[in-house]
């Protein structure tokens, strides 16, 4: 019997199967593995003699990846999403820029597809804002969560599919989910609770069905994280309006900094947002001073 995983709770895996929830352990073989069964993956169980046992994890098309000091692996948090959604809001709280570009560079570097939603339009409209993700080659989805504006093509990406939606306290997240399935605000909290989410440094993901078919992941803590073993080269490849200056730049090492001939900065103003550029240069910052040793 196949199923998807939706959560783990101590050495025990809920697991939804065609036909319903079950609970499943791991067997020997998979133990092995460095990332084991993570939520979204797809799995084989078999019967034994104690229960049910997740016997093989099918090929992951992605990984969302936690990276962490004192780790010199990445930890993997939830595997085969086809869409992080980073959300924000126009006003109350404002948006922070550069917290809004850390999330996506952080589901970047792991190639998962990523957009942007911008709420609370009754507040106002985020012309600017919604211009600028536009630009940076996001696909965004302006709404208003409250009056329900834009919500039809944004949950239409949702269902059926498996999302993950992440941002700051206060955007309108909670408010998100229950306007897509009443509830579900309280569900995602109360399995956090259960599970034993946020404790210490632990961060575990769960994935919430939807109905009429899809899950949504949630993955809290990502915005804390910092960029512990990227490479300079790997963050500029991580914003998409980089991307078409990289292989211009005069030089190949080129870290898009102060290098005569450079391709990127001449493009700061044109094709790059300025404070979209800023971005680039705090996380570089960051990355050449994080100890090598990553203690």
């Amino acid at each position: 019997m196949r199923g998807t995983v939706l959560a783990r709770e101590g050495s025990q895996f809920r697991v939804s199967t065609p036909e319903g929830e079950v609970v499943a352990t791991l067997r020997g073989r998979v133990k092995r593995y460095d990332d084991r069964a993570l939520p979204g993956d797809h799995v084989l169980l078999e019967q034994s003699a104690s229960g049910l046992a997740i016997a093989s994890v099918e090929p992951r098309h992605n990984v969302l990846a936690r990276r962490e000091p004192g780790r010199r692996k990445e930890r993997g948090l939830a595997a085969n999403l086809d869409r992080v959604f980073v959300m924000t809001a126009t006003r109350d709280p404002d948006p922070v820029l550069q917290l809004i570009d850390r999330l996506l560079v952080l589901v970047e570097v792991d190639d998962i597809p990523a957009a942007v939603i911008i709420n609370k339009l009754d507040r106002d409209p985020g012309t600017a804002l919604i211009e600028r993700m536009t630009r940076a080659g996001y696909e965004v989805f302006p709404v208003c969560v409250k009056s329900g504006t834009g919500l039809v093509p944004l949950f239409e990406r949702m269902r059926a599919h498996i999302s993950l939606v992440s941002g700051p306290s206060g955007v309108g997240k909670s408010s998100l989910l229950n306007a897509l399935q009443p509830g579900l605000g309280l569900r995602t909290a109360e399995v956090s609770e259960r599970i034993g989410r946020g404790k210490n440094t632990t961060v575990t993901a769960q994935m919430i069905p939807l109905e009429g078919g899809g899950y949504l992941a949630d993955t809290p803590g990502l915005s804390e994280v910092r960029f512990w073993g990227l490479e300079p080269r790997e963050l500029a490849r991580s914003f998409p309006d980089l991307l078409p200056f990289l292989d211009h730049c005069k030089f190949p090492d080129c870290r898009h900094k102060t290098e005569p001939g450079c391709a990127v900065r001449r493009a700061v103003g044109d094709g790059i947002v300025p404070d979209r550029y800023e971005s680039y240069l705090t996380f570089l910052e960051e990355i050449e001073t994080l100890p090598e040793d990553w203690e």
